[in-house]
């Protein structure tokens, strides 16, 4: 009998992203990514941006993601403990995954102590030096009046305009992200400020898009979980060790 003990984690798969014809098969490679890890995964942490944009009115959610969101249900009825972040997508996520899934929703940071190592999680955005305009409208989107104002539109004019914005985004362009040196990677700053407090031994984040393991003072390290546009990418803790691995699909 496989013993459950694996920790996984995963970020970025924008479901419902542009160009809209990729999204089935996407799921379906996450799915099968699920699927293979049912058999020894304890805990599983998705950490943001699992979806392009999702909001929870009071009776409605973005259809779609059935497969996934199946799955996931399956997980969690065999006892997979799930952890959902909130990402810059996917921000107005609120009790709907937490009600239906037996979920933990996470708004910021996380950490947790595996295998007598700590983990620092987030999903990334708004984070390190820089990028002020982000961090002023991150406030002002989590904000409960500008959650009201946009729950007084209709769906679909609501969810019609974040799919709009959505098809300017830097997935449906196709840029590439490029890594920028240790010097310059905001992530990277940001985890060495925060060690000069407290040590960590992992720093897991996603929001990057660009698969990272970077090693850190005193031993710690960050890994950037990347995206399942291009790179297909997620890490699993083992009890000892964190890998950062690439998921080869059969779909």
């Amino acid at each position: 009998m496989t013993v459950r003990d694996k920790i996984y984690f995963a970020s970025d798969f924008h479901l419902g992203a542009h160009p809209r014809s990729t999204v089935r098969e996407r799921e379906l490679r996450i799915v099968s990514w699920l699927d293979a890890i049912k058999a020894d995964a304890a805990e599983l942490y998705l950490v943001g941006d699992v979806f392009d944009f999702w909001f929870e009115y009071a009776t409605v959610v973005p259809k779609g993601y059935i497969r996934f969101l199946g799955k996931l249900a399956a997980l969690a009825d065999a006892g997979v403990k799930i952890t959902l972040f909130k990402g810059n997508h996917d921000m107005w996520m609120f009790g709907y995954l937490r009600d239906q899934l037996g979920a933990t929703i996470v708004d910021n940071e996380l950490v947790i102590e595996r295998g007598g190592k700590t983990f620092f999680l987030h999903h990334g955005d708004g984070l390190g030096p820089g990028d002020h305009k982000y961090k002023l409208l991150k406030k002002i989107f989590r904000s409960r009046f500008c959650q009201w104002l946009f729950a007084r539109l209709h769906p679909n004019l609501g969810i019609g305009i974040a799919q709009r914005w959505s098809a300017h985004s830097r997935i449906a362009s196709g840029s590439r992200e490029l890594f920028q040196g240790e010097d310059k990677e905001w992530l990277v700053i940001y985890a060495k400020e925060v060690l000069q407090d407290r040590h960590y031994d992992y720093f897991i984040f996603g929001h990057r898009h660009l698969p990272l393991d970077v090693a850190l003072p005193n031993g710690s390290r960050y890994v950037n979980l990347g995206e399942w546009i291009h790179s297909d990418t997620y890490a699993v803790f083992d009890g000892d060790e964190l890998t950062l691995r690439r998921w080869e699909s059969q779909c």
